[in-house]
Parts: structure tokens; sequence; C-alpha cells
């Protein structure tokens, strides 16, 4: 599909869109910051699960890379194929923001004379061998970064960690999350919570490690499709947890199981991906914003969020042992559950929400990217 209008910006990302994923909130974010700026644009995204491969809303026009591949390098070499013919025709390009180098070598090799935007929120290079151990070409991939990152005239990141481990001077936007009015409470009382994605990094192993040893309910509510969660269903059955699942939840309903949670739970892996890359974890946000405490790991990235003992809870990754402890004493002290809940939603409505987020994505644009007439 040619795009049909002459965009002047374009926003791309190896991501699904939409999708339950926190990627696709914060690209939804963005992405409309940017096409509000430009007065509209186009979205190269991935397709699936019954997405059209073109969609038109107004003066945003989605076009989705549909076709499947064996291996995610294989479909990544096609999104960036498809990508380069589309910017063929884009003559009145002025922005392009991308996400990953999937998409920004494509654009920075282009040759145009049009703004690039390298938004850094993960590094393919460490986090593709924790999906696929066995995955060739990790130099290939760390050169494909540097190249965009050198090539790229604003670069911007979530976390503060990854800034520090980037070749070159990035702003740090942090990711966001909404204050609203509490939800309508679910069908269950008094349970812990993990929300999110089940990538190996996610550390949900832990989770149900500890949520075994305090007899309590564990709320799943998984980004992703069933199958994913196929291992932690065997390990939670053998450890004995009572376990909700739920899948690919809209906003409304995860918003009841987030908003009335007695615990949030995010343990984080020790890992590269985590550790050295850094992370900025919208179940963390969302949960404080909700004003429900969060127990999770004590990495650096984590810090950036969450003030230990003040607006949440922080505890050595990767032992069960020690998050049960944390949970219990939280627990046993509703009070002090309730102090840390209004401390952490205080805490995000002064520094840490989309509204915010997106003022500083436009300020960044500004210093290169003069604002544009209104149509």
């Amino acid at each position: 599909m040619i795009p049909a209008l002459p965009h002047r910006a374009l926003y791309v990302a190896f991501d699904r869109f939409p999708s339950r994923k926190g990627s696709a909130v914060h690209i939804d974010r963005f992405a409309r910051a940017l096409f509000e700026r430009s007065g509209g644009g186009l979205l190269y995204v991935l397709g699936g699960d019954g997405l059209p491969p073109y969609q038109r809303e107004g003066n945003v026009e989605i076009v989705r890379y549909m076709r499947e591949a064996e291996h995610v390098l294989e479909r990544a070499a096609g999104f960036g194929a498809r990508l380069a013919a589309l910017l063929q025709d884009l003559p009145d390009l002025e922005i392009a923001h991308f996400r990953d180098p999937w998409g920004g070598v494509p654009i920075v090799e282009h040759g145009g004379s049009f703004t690039t935007v390298y938004e850094v929120n993960g590094l393919p290079s460490i986090e593709l061998p924790f999906l696929y151990p066995a995955i060739p070409g990790l130099d290939r991939m760390a050169e494909l970064e540097r190249r965009c990152l050198e090539a790229a005239d604003i670069v911007i990141t979530p976390s503060q960690v990854t800034a520090n481990r980037l070749p070159v001077p990035a702003t740090v936007i942090p990711n966001g999350a909404d204050i609203r009015p509490q939800a309508e409470p679910p069908p269950l009382q008094d349970y812990l919570l993990y929300f999110g994605a089940l990538q190996p990094w996610q550390g949900v192993d832990t989770a149900l490690r500890a949520v075994a040893r305090l007899g309590l309910p564990l709320v799943i509510c998984a980004s992703v499709h069933p199958r994913r969660a196929k291992a932690y269903r065997k390990l939670a059955e053998r450890l004995g947890v009572e376990v909700h699942w739920h899948f690919a939840l809209p906003e409304e309903e995860l918003a009841r199981w987030r908003d009335h949670a007695l615990l949030s739970l995010a343990p984080l892996r020790d890992c590269s991906r985590n550790v050295h890359q850094g992370c900025a974890p919208l179940k963390i946000l969302e949960s404080m914003a909700a004003g429900v405490p969060v127990v999770a790991s004590d990495l650096p990235a984590v810090r950036e969020l969450i003030t230990d003992g003040e607006t949440g809870r922080l505890v050595a990754p990767d032992r069960p042992g020690e998050l049960a402890r944390a949970i219990r004493v939280l627990l046993d002290f509703p009070e002090e559950r309730a102090r840390m809940g209004a401390a952490a939603r205080a805490h995000i409505e002064r520094h840490f929400t989309w509204e915010a987020s997106v003022a500083r994505l436009q300020a960044a644009y500004g210093e290169r990217i003069p604002a544009w007439p209104t149509p």
C-alpha cells in the first residue's frame, strides 16, 4: 500500500500495534504526540492477530508489515526492506521517529534531509539472546545499533541507565501513567498482582516461588497469548500456587484488577537486559498511579522510579524468600501499605504523568524541528 497523504512525519516500530503490551501503550502516546504536532503522519508497525494491513484514521495512515517468518531476524529484514520502499513515496517527510535498528537503518541510509529521532527502549543485541539463546550475528546487531545512534539527529530513552550505556548523548524522557478514578472492584478480594509480558527477564518464576510461601492467590494479567504461559502454568501447579490467569485484557478490565490489588509485583531478574541496558516498566508506574504499592527488584533502573520504604519496596532480585518476606511485612501492616500507596500515587502525579512525558518529547523535537503551521 502506497501512502495516500503527503506526510511530513513518520513513526516506525517493529512491534505489533495495537496490542496489550506496554510497548503499544508507549507507541500510542508518542506517535499521537508526533502526529498532533505535524498535522498527521504515517505509522509503520507490525501486523497480526487479525489487524488490517492498511488503516486510515483522519490524517493518520497506518501501514502494517504482515509477512510472517520462521525467525525474527528474517522478519526484521523484510520489515526494513518494506520501509525502504515506503520512504521513496514520502517526498515531503520532515521527521522520522524510530524505535529500533530494523526501522532505523533504512531511515538513516535513505539520505533525505529530514530529522531523525532514535527512541531507544531496548537494544536487540542484548534482548534477543534471552528469547533466542542460539541467535547468530550479535556483533552485526550491535553494529546496526551503533550506526543508528551515530546517525540520528536526536536520541531519546526512558531510562537514565540506558542513557549511560549509549555511546552518544541521549535525552531521558521517562514513561508515564495516567491518574484516574478507581475502577469497579473485580470478582475477587485479597490477591497479589502481576501484570505485563512473560519474557524470561520479567522474573515471573520468582513471583510464583515467593507467593507459594504466602498462601494468597496471585492474579496474573498477561499481555500475551495463553501459549506463552504454558511453562509458568506448570510451575504454578507444581508449587501449589492459586493463580487466576487473564490474557490481553482491555484496559478497563485490567484497571479493575490493578486498582484493587493488595500489592503489585515487579520481580525483574538481575540480568544484562535489566541491569546494563536498563528498562522503564509500565507495570510499576501504572500500579503506583493507582495507589497500589509495588514490591520490585532492587535494580538501578527501578530505583529511578521507586524510593524504597517511601513509594514502594525494593528487594534483592532472584530471591523468592526475600520477596515473600517483604510482601508479608506489608500485608501485616495495612496502614503502612495505604501510606505507601498514597505516596506512590502522589509521586507519579508530580513526576511521571504521560502529559509530562509528552511535553518533554515535544521539547526534544523543538530543539531541531520548528512548529509546523496549522493546515
